[in-house]
């Protein structure tokens, strides 16, 4: 269980506090990246769903901002694995 808190612990620092709309443009991102959109897609794709959160990015950026949702993605199935062991 110390593994799963302290992963849990660093989740909240990496994805840090948010609104529902921030939350929800998120989601609307990860789907989109889930169904096979490229970043610029899904960013488009959550701007378009969610634009007062949408996200500036240019070639200086984009690599970071991927990496963040390649992390979202990756976290919500871990979580989703989680609830569904019963673990949380």
């Amino acid at each position: 269980m110390g593994n799963i808190k302290s992963y849990l612990d660093r989740a909240a620092m990496i994805v840090g506090d948010r609104i529902s709309n921030e939350i929800a443009h998120d989601d609307a991102v990860v789907e989109a990246l889930n169904q096979g959109s490229t970043i610029e897609e899904a960013l488009a794709i959550g701007a378009q769903r969610y634009p007062g959160e949408a996200l500036q990015w240019d070639n200086g950026n984009i690599g970071d901002i991927a990496a963040h949702y390649d992390f979202l993605r990756e976290h919500a199935k871990i979580m989703k694995l989680l609830k569904k062991q019963g673990t949380i």
